[in-house]
């Protein structure tokens, strides 16, 4: 059976339009008035899971879903940057964001490292038992970028190559170890 997996990207929050790293602030009016106004754009699933963040499990509340919270959705642990605008943190700390941003397996901040992000969402990808049917999940767009990765089996220096919006949805369809992703 092939799983048909829909990828959704949280609503936005204040922090995320202020280039600041922190997954855990609530929907403001307008995360929650785009997250609505998405819900009538998902397909029908027979699962839907969300990442653990209040802003995930916000999105999937606004979008009228039933969704578990999967721990492995989480967002890339961004350690000691935490809160931190990405200005600041150019110059605070200029040589760790050149080498966090150009070497995949770094983690300057002592959070998780994007290869090591990489691995946790494919080790989850590939463990969707094979009668998954159609899954819908909210969660971060550093997520989405991992499953993207992983999918077309590429380099994880390719994440930075990768834009998700919020609200956006990547499709992946994929059975016995094997993805494909699907634009359109």
């Amino acid at each position: 059976m092939t799983i048909r997996l829909t990828l959704l990207a949280a609503a936005p929050i204040p922090a995320l339009r202020a280039a600041r790293f922190d997954d855990d602030q609530p929907l403001d009016a307008r995360g929650l008035d785009a997250a609505r106004a998405a819900a009538a754009a998902l397909p029908p699933t027979a699962r839907q899971f969300t990442a653990p963040s209040l802003r995930c499990r916000q999105s999937a509340d606004a979008l009228g879903l039933s969704a578990l919270v999967e721990p492995a959705l989480r967002d890339l642990d961004m350690g000691a940057w935490r809160g931190l605008a990405l200005d600041d943190l150019a110059n605070q700390d200029p040589a760790g964001l050149g080498v966090w941003t150009s070497d995949p397996a770094a983690a300057p901040h002592g959070g998780e490292s994007v290869t090591a992000l990489c691995q946790r969402v494919g080790a989850w990808l590939d463990a969707l038992p094979p009668d998954t049917g159609r899954t819908l999940t909210v969660t971060e767009p550093a997520v989405v970028r991992a499953a993207i990765v992983h999918a077309l089996a590429v380099s994880p220096a390719a994440f930075w190559r990768i834009d998700v919006l919020p609200l956006s949805a990547t499709w992946l369809t994929g059975r016995t170890g094997r993805w494909n992703l699907r634009l359109g």
